[in-house]
This record gives structure tokens, sequence and C-alpha cells, in this order.
């Protein structure tokens, strides 16, 4: 089954990431009234935990720098309401999948199953740990496959990030960390250069990499040494493994089923960047 969840995330992330590069999901909350992108995003994403302070925020998404869930919790619920925010994020999120498959094949046969399937296997797993899948699973499920499609993906996200997060816990790799890390993954050089923690000041920033030096993760360059090629790893390999349970609700023909339903539909999804 961890296979099986690598594949699935290959599958699902592109039908996510509408969210956070196609442009209606930031129109509908520009439309509700908030100011900028990140409010909207800590507004839409925070909501189906209720009105918790930011500490609790800034706990549960963990890679984000001390005091910027601040920025934007509770301030941004103050007069928009947190369902408000949830619904304009399915909305938006929901409109961009539909443009980018166009019309055949986001009302083909394919996709209903597709988002059936995927409801099936995201309101399938325990919550018992999982804070951010925990509050999604607390959502209605949306009627419209398109909808469906998008929220039940989005689930399951959750649930990987936060069994992600606990593998970062138990590696003790901190959400800063954990982007140096990935930027090294990918072949970013410096890593401090990574778009998620280059507006960090620069005694932060190097206060993080001294960390990782003296753990020897990284070398006096800044590169990955093999112990730290090693934790990067294992971290991925447990969030494989931590992310699997849902899928064991669907027999080997659903899952068959599910993932030729699904390739087509992230075919187009990357081949248009998910915007």
């Amino acid at each position: 089954m961890t296979s099986t969840a690598r594949r699935m995330f290959e599958l699902l992330e592109p039908i996510c990431l509408v969210t956070f590069f196609a442009d209606e999901c930031n129109e509908e909350l520009a439309a509700l009234g908030h100011r900028t992108y990140w409010d909207g995003y800590f507004a839409s994403r925070a909501a189906p935990l209720g009105r918790v302070p930011a500490e609790v925020v800034h706990a549960a998404f963990y890679n984000f720098a001390e005091g910027e869930a601040a920025r934007h919790i509770p301030s941004a619920w103050q007069t928009i309401p947190p369902e408000a925010s949830v619904a304009a994020r399915e909305r938006g999120s929901a409109a961009s999948v539909r443009r980018i498959l166009g019309d055949d094949l986001a009302g083909s046969p394919g996709l209903v199953r597709a988002a059936d399937l995927t409801a099936k296997a995201a309101t399938s797993a325990p919550t018992v740990g999982r804070m951010m899948y925990a509050g999604m699973r607390t959502l209605p499920m949306p009627s419209d496959p398109v909808a469906r499609l998008w929220h039940s993906a989005t689930m399951l996200r959750e649930h990987r990030g936060d069994g992600h997060i606990a593998a970062l816990v138990g590696a003790r790799i901190g959400g800063a960390e954990a982007h140096i890390l990935s930027a090294l993954e990918m072949g970013i050089h410096p890593p401090e250069s990574f778009g998620r923690v280059h507006h960090l000041p620069k005694k932060r920033l190097a206060a993080i990499m001294d960390g990782l030096r003296e753990r020897g993760l990284v070398d006096a360059e800044g590169r990955f040494t093999d112990a730290g090629r090693e934790v990067k790893q294992r971290i991925e390999s447990l969030t494989d493994e931590l992310a699997a349970a849902p899928y064991e609700a669907l027999s080997a023909a659903e899952l068959d089923e599910l993932i030729a339903a699904l390739e087509p539909i992230t075919a187009k999804l990357v081949a248009a960047g998910s915007r």
C-alpha cells in the first residue's frame, strides 16, 4: 500500500494545486473581501478547524515561520465568517478544475467514478492524530462531481500532510528545515534561495543551516550529506506508509479503476500547470 499511496499522491496532487496556482479561488476569496492572497489562504484552509487562535493554526500548518499565521489569523475572520471562506475556496477550486478539463472530460462518467472512489477513500481513514484531516471530515461532501473530486483529493492531501508532519517531528526536522531539505532534493542551491524560506531574516536562515550542519545533514557548502539524504528518504518513506490507510477501503479492482480514471484528468491538469 506504500507504493499505492505514492502513486495516488502523484495523481491527486495536481487536482489540489488549482487552489494555489489558478485564478478562480483567489478571485472568489478576494470577492469576499480578503485583502491579500495569504489572508484568503490562511482563512480558508484553517476554517475547518473552527475559530482557533493563530498558535493552533501555526501548529497545524507546521511549515510556516513563527508569526506568519498571526498576521492573518484571526483578523481574516473578523469580518468574513470562516464558513464563507471555505465555501469560496471550494467554489473557486472546482471552477478551475472544470475550466482546465473542459466540458467533455469534466462531465464524463470517468470523472464521476473517480470522484466517487476518491470520496470513498477520503472518508474511510481514522481521524485520530490527524488535525487538518479531521477538520476537513467535518465539512459536507459536495454533490457536484467536480467539486466532490477536488474536495476528496484535498481531504487526502491534508491526511497525508498530517502524517508528513508526524514523520518530520519524529525526525526532529522543523518546518523551515523541512523546506531546506526539500530544496536540496529539488536541486536548488543555495537552498536558502528556495521560495518558501528566502524571505526569512538572514540570521534565521544562517541559524537553520548551522543547525543542519551540526547534525551532519548538510555539508559546508550547503549540500546534502549522505546522512541528510538518508533522513530525507526516511521521512518520505514514512509519509507514504502513513498515507496508505485511506486506500485500504478500496478493493484491488477499485484501485485499478480509480487510477485509470484519474490518469487522463491528472495529465490534463499537469499539462496546464494546474492553473
